[in-house]
């Protein structure tokens, strides 16, 4: 059994097998609705969360977690005999992974050690996974985060969204831009570039829009995703995402899709029609 104990935050979405599989311990970011707030996964499922983005006229927004959430999460793992590797979201899109360098930085006994995966989503979730087998085998935390850093110069996270409706809400495009958009059937892809969410490219038509992004895949990684980490991931359109899985299974090599509900990180700006990929070294 490993004494590494692996530390992560809900701005990772992985699978709840692998979450049981390698003992991951998510520390949950809050989601607050018309002044309501709800933590991550404890007071609002996924599906609970998808309905009220369809139901609410207002964008959802995420709090951080804690300096005292994270301070209590690493002494409880230190005084079970742990040492800890916490791999966090991008700092450059949430304020939560400083928070927990600032946790670590006060445990005075124990071992913390942080990551910033500058990644988030469906990429930190393939880099949570990777580091959670390494640990399992038995390779000390050097040894992961040597490989972690590896990972990250060499990751892909790509999505795309059912309407422009909850991009134009967040601000991120102006309201004109979305009307046209949506009457043009425009399908933006979306990537996370050093940590922020940024636009790749865009075509017209959801059948179009798989295509492109395997395109893109296959420019940064080839046909042969045999070494690859990869997760797909989607809102509450899941026949999306089967039509997803299969198109991949075609075009790629020796692919091993894991498949997950992507959570508030994304949809709260992506809406709940978001449909994305994730791919790190394993």
């Amino acid at each position: 059994m490993s004494n590494i104990k692996i530390v992560c935050d809900s701005l990772s979405d992985i699978p709840s097998e692998y979450i049981e599989k390698y003992n991951i311990s998510i520390v949950p970011l809050s989601v607050i609705f018309d002044g309501k707030e709800y933590i991550d996964g404890v007071d609002i499922n996924k599906d609970e969360f998808y309905k009220m983005l369809r139901d609410n006229d207002k964008l959802p927004k995420t709090s951080q977690v804690t300096y005292i959430k994270f301070k209590e999460e690493f002494e409880k793992h230190i005084k079970q005999g742990y040492e800890v590797l916490y791999i966090g979201g991008s700092s450059n899109a949430s304020g939560t992974y400083q928070s927990a360098v600032m946790a670590k930085n006060d445990i005075e006994d124990g071992v913390v050690v942080t990551f910033d995966t500058l990644s988030l989503s469906l990429g930190c979730g393939c880099m949570v996974i990777s580091a959670a087998k390494l640990a399992q085998e038995g390779k000390c935390i050097d040894e992961i985060l040597n490989h972690l850093n590896n990972t990250k110069k060499n990751s892909s996270v790509l999505f795309t969204v059912e309407t422009l409706e909850y991009l134009q809400k967040g601000g991120r495009i102006s309201l004109a831009k979305a009307t046209i958009g949506n009457m043009l059937n425009i399908k933006p892809i979306l990537c996370i570039d050093d940590g922020l969410v940024k636009p790749i490219s865009q075509v017209r038509g959801k059948k179009q829009v798989i295509g492109k992004i395997i395109e893109i895949l296959k420019d940064q990684h080839g046909e042969d995703l045999s070494n690859k980490c990869v997760i797909i991931g989607c809102g509450d359109n899941k026949s999306d995402l089967e039509v997803f899985k299969k198109r991949l299974i075609e075009e790629f090599k020796n692919i091993d899709c894991l498949e997950v509900s992507m959570g508030s990180c994304i949809c709260a700006h992506s809406g709940p029609g978001v449909l994305g990929i994730g791919c790190v070294d394993k």
